[in-house]
């Protein structure tokens, strides 16, 4: 696809418009509803909508496929990452009203970072095609490895902070309570970092490891910078809603990784086989369309069996405490 100078001007200046609307209205610290979530989580897929279906009708099939492929793909991971971001909440005890702005400015910091790897990854694929083997076989370790993590519940454990995070707080020192949204305030004649700064750091430091499987997956989707970056885009300007709207949702989806690892997975094999076929070796390709459905079938089987596993597992769970609730009174 044929994206001119003035196109990514355009599609960069009313993504800016769109995140300072976002920010404007979510500027005053509050508890986000399910209902203010709600409507703004339907208004970022309905853009991402309208934008897909612009490039069906400016240009054609094949980049719409890829478009859509790449948003379902970022998005399901995204949800993955709310995982982490709920640990990251509770391990610094975040107030209510402050997460919604918590999570905005850690997404700001991720469209950067996200940025700059497509950018990177860009030129490394337009130097060097084998790259395609290395992004392949990644994906497929990663795979494996988020099958290991769903089978041990590491979803469970605590956040630990990393260096970075830890060499920021030694340099700066930390306050012992919020201070509204201040990132730093003057504490004993020293200039020291809120919590709140240190929850922005990491929120944005974590999608640094979120981007190394999240670029290489988009990419093995389309090769086009510009439809990888959009893609981003869209899934992660409204992950800040979603965080709020399924929030409650997220430890009922108890199979989401088995389901990314295939996606992965696929996608990896997918990037293989188009490595092979680069270096001229007649191996078959998967088509676009192949794999938006396959994308979306593994996503909607997983969910299905996540509900249910988690009813069946509350059910299951209210049938002991009954129970033992009766082994109590009869001992009583």
């Amino acid at each position: 696809m044929n994206v001119t100078l003035n196109i990514w001007v355009l599609t960069v200046a009313a993504l800016c418009a769109l995140i300072a609307v976002d920010f404007f209205i979510g500027r005053k610290p509050h508890e986000v509803s399910i209902k203010e979530a709600g409507i703004w989580s339907a208004v970022w897929i309905a853009l991402a909508v309208l934008f897909g279906l612009g490039l069906l009708a400016f240009g054609g099939a094949q980049p719409a496929g890829e478009f859509f492929a790449g948003f379902i793909t970022e998005k399901s991971l995204s949800v993955d990452n709310l995982f982490v971001f709920v640990l990251i909440m509770a391990k610094f005890s975040v107030p209510p009203q402050y997460q919604q702005r918590v999570l905005m400015i850690g997404v700001l910091i991720a469209l950067v970072l996200r940025t700059v790897f497509i950018a990177a990854g860009a030129a490394i694929i337009s130097t060097f095609s084998w790259v395609f083997y290395l992004f392949g076989a990644f994906l497929i370790w990663t795979a494996w490895k988020l099958v290991q993590d769903a089978r041990h519940d590491q979803h469970d454990e605590e956040y630990e902070e990393n260096k970075l995070l830890k060499a920021a707080e030694e340099r700066f020192g930390v306050a012992d309570r919020y201070h509204g949204t201040k990132l730093f305030i003057v504490e004993n004649g020293k200039r020291v970092m809120t919590p709140m700064m240190v929850v922005m750091l990491a929120i944005g430091s974590t999608d640094v490891l979120f981007a190394l499987d999240s670029i290489p997956a988009i990419y093995g989707l389309t090769k086009d910078p510009y439809i990888v970056f959009t893609a981003n885009a869209f899934a992660l300007m409204g992950l800040r809603q979603l965080y709020f709207l399924i929030g409650g949702l997220l430890k009922r989806l108890v199979h989401l990784s088995y389901g990314l690892s295939i996606i992965l997975g696929f996608i990896g094999v997918k990037l293989v086989l188009h490595a092979l076929h680069e270096s001229g070796v007649h191996v078959p390709e998967i088509s676009i369309p192949f794999s938006l459905g396959f994308i979306v079938l593994v996503l909607a089987v997983t969910t299905v069996t996540s509900l249910r596993a988690s009813k069946k597992q509350a059910l299951e769970q209210g049938a002991d405490e009954t129970d033992a609730a009766r082994e109590t009174d009869r001992s009583a």
